[in-house]
């Protein structure tokens, strides 16, 4: 045996180096190490440790409080390990080998997946799904058979004093051991172990319990904010008078009704056969026509041309001609904490497609076409970076686009299918053997049949389904953080968190439901504080802004109300013709400034997540005012669902209006007074229509502009339009 020195961990340990905060790989393996022979102290000094081995020890129990953050991966296999409790300050592991220790259990196991809130792998193989199912689905009816006993039983001494509370305490620990009885009785240990630390959660809940806080931030724009119960907007465009759409847009309700959603429900641990992915089929691109300079500022009440429903579209792939871009001097203003340096970029249009048309005709110029989303390209660490891939769908087909080429290098269609939203996740991928898994990308997709299709395009493998409503789906959003968890919003007026887990090498994969949010009206938007994913939940919706508490575990409730609605200062300018509540747009732009759109306003506003969720709710509406920063001024129109998007990266708001353009705002700088000055700031620059021509048959109108997305560095920009047309932008690199 060898003691374990500075010295042996250098030598061990790589990258070589004299440090032993730069260690990332330590291999301590068949060196009959005990738990002596680990000195918590020197072992702390690994801050950057990502992987260790230490199999084939002697180890009866792991350090305690030995805590390394970076740490992934651990191999503890072939040693004498009893007490697996001792490694629950390894919070952030996602990797465990434990095979061969010949004490460690099955209650053992579920204690590990519980204790170790990020672990996915164990002994090899993807458990993602049934950890979580452990930690909040069979913890959640365990709390409420202790709650049953304690309802049943007992009850709080009054006056409480410490020494009763304390023989109070054992006395329903124990009671509760004895008489909650779940799962089956070879994870009795287990049941017993999780049961007496929920015991004493509950208890401590009821002679702590949370007090509401109080806001002791004042705010410069409560006055301008509504805070009174809000007038709902109708949810459907043929009651709503006030909604003038052209021929050619439709709302999505509209394409509920022209089609019934069957609702024949589907178990989501049925593994439907994997489909092969078609490979692309003839994509029309349209050449354009060089346009001169636009004006600088759009002005209402422009119309628009008809667009002639039968052309001659050129075939042979021709690029679109630079355009010039418009620039805007948008003035010296102070910086406001949290935004970067970065300078105004130039975009010129690189193609425009049309890949989902009906059945590859080059005459569709109908179809809408919902979102798309650009892949992350992830890496070891579960980063992720910029990738010239963006997946769109509308129709019924969804296509993965190279934007440098514009060529579509996946298309998938489902017959019948009207696809609405779509999202990228990094998941992990088992690949037997004793190998260790991989991060895989993803695609999510859903709309109105309430499936979710799971793709893998890099293998151009559809390997999966699962009904998550009865009806349409209206959006799909993951957990940044939490690969496998996906959100789904639906025309049920319901958002729903699913745990997909990962996969392995046969695609087998399993989804398990894990929250239910019920919200007033249809969600449009999802989106997920960028610090804190799994605590909060934004939705936009038809008849305001919710946030939603979206905590797992502890003593949350698995079906939830919304906690508070978001008002704006427009709502005060409602009247019987003017209904501002809808919310079509919403993003993050950094980790506290958020970018909205109301429904008829003509302006998007910048606001504060922090300060606003600091806020006290109204006792009777539970609304609280939006902290807004800035109003960014938009294009005038009556045409609903134009969504925004933000790229942090490079602090720019996008949003297509309808008439083919994009209005940008660089937000390098917010004046600290711009809102209460009364004066919009003016967008950075409004990125044309770039009118392409068919071939024979002139120039196409400019269509609306239903959604963007930017990849992370925004070297490309991407819109979707009502008439079946994807649009390319490029990154113009100054000379």
């Amino acid at each position: 045996m060898e003691k374990i020195t500075e010295k042996v961990l250098l030598e061990k340990g790589s990258p070589k180096t004299n440090k032993l905060e730069q260690i990332k790989t330590l291999n301590l393996s068949k060196l009959g190490l005990k738990l002596q022979d680990l000195p918590v102290g020197l072992l702390s000094c690994l801050r950057s440790l990502e992987r260790w081995d230490l199999s084939g020890n002697l180890l009866q129990e792991f350090p305690k409080n030995l805590e390394l953050p970076a740490l992934r991966h651990l191999d503890l296999s072939d040693n004498q390990m009893e007490d697996v409790t001792t490694l629950e300050s390894l919070s952030g592991l996602e990797e465990l080998k434990m095979e061969d220790n010949l004490y460690i259990t099955v209650s053992d196991n579920y204690k590990l997946m519980v204790l170790l809130p990020n672990l996915r792998m164990y002994n090899g193989k993807d458990v993602s799904t049934t950890a979580n199912h452990l930690r909040y689905v069979y913890s959640e009816n365990l709390r409420t058979r202790i709650v049953a006993v304690w309802e049943k039983t007992f009850k709080l001494p009054d006056p409480i004093k410490a020494k009763e509370l304390s023989a109070l305490e054992t006395s329903f620990v124990n009671t509760a051991r004895q008489q909650v009885k779940f799962g089956p009785s070879s994870v009795t240990d287990f049941t017993k172990w999780k049961v007496e630390i929920l015991a004493k959660e509950f208890l401590r809940s009821l002679v702590e319990p949370k007090a509401e806080p109080e806001s002791n931030e004042t705010t410069d724009t409560k006055d301008d904010c509504e805070t009174s119960t809000p007038t709902k907007r109708k949810k459907t465009a043929e009651t709503d008078t006030r909604v003038n759409l052209t021929p050619r847009k439709r709302l999505c309700t509209d394409l509920l009704r022209d089609t019934p959603v069957e609702g024949s429900p589907r178990k989501s641990s049925l593994r439907p056969k994997s489909k092969t992915l078609t490979q692309a089929g003839p994509v029309v691109e349209i050449s354009p026509r060089k346009s001169g300079r636009p004006p600088s500022t759009p002005t209402r009440g422009q119309t628009r041309a008809e667009t002639p429903r039968r052309a001659s579209i050129r075939e042979d792939g021709a690029s679109i001609k630079r355009e010039e871009n418009l620039n805007r001097d948008t003035g010296s203003l102070p910086t406001v904490k949290g935004l970067g340096k970065t300078q105004p970029l130039r975009l010129k249009p690189l193609h425009v497609l049309q890949c989902h048309s009906k059945q590859d005709s080059s005459e569709d110029f109908s179809t809408q076409l919902w979102a798309c989303a650009f892949q992350p390209l992830p890496d070891s660490t579960g980063a992720s970076g910029g990738s010239r891939l963006v997946a769109t769908c509308g129709g019924d087909s969804l296509c993965v686009i190279d934007c440098e080429t514009g060529m579509v290098m996946k298309k998938y269609k489902v017959p019948g299918e009207e696809f609405f939203s779509l999202a990228w996740s990094t998941v992990l991928m088992s690949r037997g053997g004793g190998a260790s898994a991989q991060h895989c990308s993803i695609l999510a997709a859903g709309g109105k049949r309430g499936l979710v299709k799971l793709i893998h395009p890099r293998n151009n493998v559809a390997y999966g389904e699962f009904r998550a409503s009865r009806k349409s789906l209206s959006v799909l959003r993951f957990n940044h953080r939490q690969g496998n968890f996906l959100f789904t919003g639906s025309y049920d007026n319901k958002i729903v968190l699913w745990d997909i887990g990962g996969v392995d090498s046969q695609y087998n994969f399993k989804v398990v439901q894990l929250l239910l949010l019920e919200t007033s009206a249809t969600p449009l938007h999802i989106c997920l504080p960028p610090t804190s994913p799994g605590g909060h939940l934004l939705t936009a919706c038809d008849d305001g802004l919710h946030c939603f508490h979206t905590q797992l575990g502890a003593n949350n409730a698995a079906k939830r109300s919304s906690e508070m609605e978001i008002t704006f200062p427009i709502y005060k300018k409602e009247d019987k013709d003017h209904d501002y509540h809808t919310v079509d747009g919403l993003s993050f732009l950094n980790d506290d400034i958020v970018a909205s759109k109301n429904y008829l306003h003509g302006s998007i506003y910048l606001w504060s997540w922090s300060r606003t969720k600091a806020q006290r709710p109204d006792k009777k509406s539970r609304t609280v005012c939006a902290v807004v920063l800035a109003e960014l001024q938009w294009a005038n129109t009556e045409i609903p669902y134009l969504a925004l998007n933000t790229c942090p990266g490079q602090v720019y708001v996008v949003c297509g209006d309808d008439k083919g353009r994009l209005w940008t705002y660089h937000i390098t700088d917010l004046q600290r007074n711009s809102f209460q000055s009364g004066k919009p700031i003016l967008p950075t620059e409004v990125l044309e229509w770039p009118t392409p021509e068919r071939k024979g048959l002139g120039q196409v109108e400019g269509p609306s502009i239903n959604s963007v997305a930017m990849d992370p560095e925004l070297h490309y920009l991407v819109a979707l339009s009502d008439k079946n047309m994807v649009i390319v932008w490029k990154r113009e690199e100054c000379s």
